[in-house]
């Protein structure tokens, strides 16, 4: 079990890449530990801002990213 904590302060880090997150998951022990922080912590102020928690959802699929760009621009020669 696991939840989601969104709309956190820019200023925490991901402690295993080091890299800038305003979101985290906590894993949880079971469901009722689940629902009773998410409706303890939703719409909590944190480091002045209002957090967003629920439920964790699986990641969806995506489309790879091909790069490019340039959209409808015509070359030059």
């Amino acid at each position: 079990m696991s939840i989601f904590v969104g709309n956190l302060s820019y200023e925490i880090s991901d402690r295993e890449t080091g890299r800038k997150r305003g979101f985290a998951f906590v894993e949880m022990e079971n469901k009722g530990q689940e629902g009773a922080a998410i409706a303890a912590l939703d719409g909590a102020e944190w480091m002045g801002r209002s957090i967003k928690v629920n439920e964790a959802r699986d990641r969806e699929e995506r489309a790879p990213f091909n790069g490019g760009g340039g959209g409808d621009r015509k070359k030059r020669y």
